[in-house]
């Protein structure tokens, strides 16, 4: 059996590392078309677009894996039963699940390690990437602070974005969340707002006292309100965080932030639970597509086909089920690992059968 299982982990992980550097040579070559605007729009030294592109690598890796997960599952088992060389191994009397364990134990091994640098590598190196984007962005005259974004505004500050319009400047769906000195927060929402320099000046919006319990306990509408914050407007430039730059962890800390305010944050639960059913992906295509590769006398042409088809299946059902969550027909649970779920629960009952089918 040892013999089986080091056979398998080697035909699964040539092809794995091969697609993992093709997938990632593509997806960078993409990147590349767009960066090199900046070095002939926006006179960006070719040192600077070299560190942009050097930081987007680690999300473009752990975007690969799982795909080339399935890729390799399929590769490697419908070459074996291709070149019959299954036929020999079950043969010997060895149920198909067994054969295939060491396939499931790389596939939870690659999620493992897809979670590890998406939660510790990723986000770091994203945050550098728009840190040096923002700044070429911001020498020429946009807006200082981007939409979508949390940032820290000093002390026990924070803000949040949701729109920038960069014709006008003006900010929209402003919200500022403080920690007063009692330890109970405040909160400020603006439909819109400007900011210069030190300034923060808000329209249109309401301010409210929070308890303990994190009801409402004093509550005022107003027209104009103006913050002034101690750091100036570049400081801002290292603590805008879109949720792209943050860990699951981090995200976490936003979210009870804000739900203790009392506000709607259901998008960020959603990704917050995606966080860790995505990385997961890995192991489940592993499991579902094992048995798949069984049926397929084609070889390699049937395992590109039916990675194409497993991945649009997969990732179109993924969308729905993020969307149903946000929307609030799904719970944030279930909308996150829903279709990780369905996948996982057909490859098992794919592998109960297999050795009937082969």
């Amino acid at each position: 059996m040892m013999i089986f299982d080091r056979y398998l982990t080697r035909e699964m992980l040539g092809p794995f590392f091969f697609c993992v550097f093709g997938f990632t040579v593509v997806l960078i070559s993409g990147l590349l078309f767009q960066l090199t605007d900046l070095i002939f729009v926006h006179d960006v030294a070719v040192f600077t677009v070299a560190k942009m592109l050097l930081y987007r690598i680690p999300a473009t890796v752990v975007m690969t894996l799982p795909i080339a997960t399935l890729f390799a599952t399929l590769l490697a088992v419908g070459r074996l039963v291709q070149d019959n060389e299954m036929t020999v191994m079950r043969a010997s009397g060895i149920a198909y699940p067994r054969l295939i364990v060491p396939i499931l134990l790389l596939g939870l091994l690659i999620s493992i390690g897809t979670y590890l640098a998406s939660e510790y590598i990723v986000p770091s190196a994203n945050t550098r990437f728009e840190n040096l984007l923002r700044q070429i962005i911001f020498s020429d005259g946009v807006p200082l602070v981007e939409e979508n974004v949390f940032f820290h505004g000093g002390d026990d500050r924070y803000f949040y974005i949701g729109e920038v319009d960069t014709k006008t400047h003006e900010l929209k769906k402003v919200l500022v969340y403080e920690l007063a000195t009692n330890g109970f927060p405040s909160i400020t929402t603006a439909q819109t707002g400007m900011f210069h320099d030190r300034n923060w000046v808000l329209f249109d919006g309401v301010y409210q006292e929070l308890d303990e319990h994190g009801f409402v306990e004093f509550e005022s509408r107003f027209e104009r309100m103006e913050i002034v914050t101690e750091q100036e407007g570049e400081v801002y430039f290292g603590n805008q965080r879109s949720v792209e730059e943050m860990s699951r962890r981090e995200l976490g800390e936003y979210i009870e932030r804000f739900q203790r305010g009392g506000l709607k944050v259901r998008s960020w639960v959603v990704e917050h639970h995606m966080r860790l059913s995505l990385p997961m992906s890995s192991f489940v295509f592993a499991l579902f597509a094992a048995p798949l590769a069984l049926i397929g006398k084609g070889g390699r042409s049937y395992g590109i086909i039916m990675s194409l088809i497993i991945l649009l299946v997969y990732y179109v059902a993924v969308s729905v089920s993020r969307s149903l969550g946000i929307n609030e027909v799904l719970p944030p649970l279930v909308a996150a690992w829903l279709v990780n779920t369905l996948f996982a629960a057909s490859g098992f009952v794919f592998l109960t059968l297999s050795d009937r089918w082969y």
